[in-house]
């Protein structure tokens, strides 16, 4: 079945707060600090952090404001036109069994100057946005250049080779939606036996490793104050 993996990006003034329906939905925050508050929890969320919840949320700010980096997965059916939406990075159509079991995973991904990623697969597709430094990314024989705040969709069978910044420390920030035979594993398989086998310098920060029910769609979009 068809499911949308979506990225927004909301930059929400000092003191002003945003609602967002039920969804399966990661909140990361980009800068600043945010209060995302979901049932009768309450999540106190500084630069960096990010939270899971598949209810309804309210994220408010602290006195500098926040940008919020919110990934989103939803029925296709359910969300016809989330290319159009504000705020929107990327938007990407995958495809999951209805009765399949799946993990919602978000991670920090921290490279060395010139740091390298070799030709490598994923269980998974998953939408990336790179934090810091600048990335090259190759897929398929096409080559792209992404700098900070950009986003990138990695299906998970394609295989990908990435080179990081030689001048700037580079990192990412992925979603990806895995098997949950997966929980707290790694999904990645290198191409060629003698990458598996060399030192690896990238460094893996794990935000949410949260099992999911794909059966939530978005329901219900509010806000009251959010900056263009």
């Amino acid at each position: 079945m068809d499911y949308t993996l979506s990225l927004f990006e909301d930059n929400i003034s000092p003191g002003h707060d945003v609602s967002y329906g039920k969804t399966n939905r990661v909140v990361f925050v980009a800068s600043g600090s945010a209060r995302v508050i979901f049932g009768d929890k309450s999540n106190q969320l500084s630069e960096n952090e990010a939270v899971h919840s598949a209810m309804p949320v309210s994220i408010t700010t602290g006195q500098a404001g926040a940008t919020i980096w919110r990934w989103e997965l939803n029925e296709a059916v359910s969300a016809p036109a989330r290319s159009e939406e504000a705020g929107t990075k990327m938007v990407a159509t995958i495809q999951l069994e209805t009765e399949g079991e799946y993990l919602m995973r978000c991670d920090r991904v921290d490279f060395p100057l010139g740091g390298v990623a070799y030709t490598h697969t994923h269980q998974g597709p998953g939408i990336r946005c790179l934090y810091t430094g600048e990335f090259e990314v190759t897929t398929e024989g096409i080559n792209s250049h992404i700098e900070p705040g950009e986003a990138w969709f990695e299906a998970g069978p394609d295989p990908v080779y990435a080179e990081a910044s030689a001048t700037d420390l580079t990192a990412f920030i992925r979603v990806m939606i895995l098997p949950r035979r997966l929980l707290g594993q790694s999904s990645i398989r290198y191409v060629r036996a003698e990458d598996a086998e060399k030192p690896k310098t990238q460094r893996y920060t794990m935000f949410v490793d949260a099992p999911i029910d794909i059966g939530y769609t978005c329901l219900l979009y509010t806000s009251d104050a959010a900056d263009e």
